[in-house]
């Protein structure tokens, strides 16, 4: 499995380039985890600024990533712009040949970072 991290400042491309991704890939083949999805709870993240590194829970997102690489799947929580919060409603994602992890954030966490083939930012 090929795994990609891409990040960027909120309007610089991320979504541009994974979807630019997508088109010259097969979309069937390719799978996008989106950081957003992995916000801590929203009383979890109170104290901390919504873009600061601490307020993904990066070892959720990394635990995720691994068990996609071993061929495993796994159930990732969905996220709410209109609450600030997980749903409680999550989406099986089962491994494909590729994994696109983008968000804001996901090139700070060290863990994280050793999944990566490739880096975007």
């Amino acid at each position: 499995m090929l795994v990609i991290g891409i990040a960027g400042g909120t309007g610089s491309g991320k979504t541009t380039v994974v979807n630019n991704i997508l088109q010259q890939l097969n979309a069937e083949g390719v799978n996008v985890l989106s950081q957003d999805n992995h916000h801590l709870s929203l009383q979890e993240r109170e104290a901390l600024n919504y873009d600061h590194p601490k307020s993904i829970d990066f070892e959720l997102l990394t635990k995720h990533v691994k068990a996609l690489k071993k061929g495993e799947s796994i159930e990732q929580p969905l996220y709410s712009f209109v609450t600030h919060s997980r749903t409680g409603d999550y989406v099986t994602v089962e491994p494909k040949n590729v994994l696109i992890v983008e968000g804001i954030l996901v090139l700070t966490n060290q863990e994280l970072l050793k999944e990566f083939d490739l880096k975007v930012f």
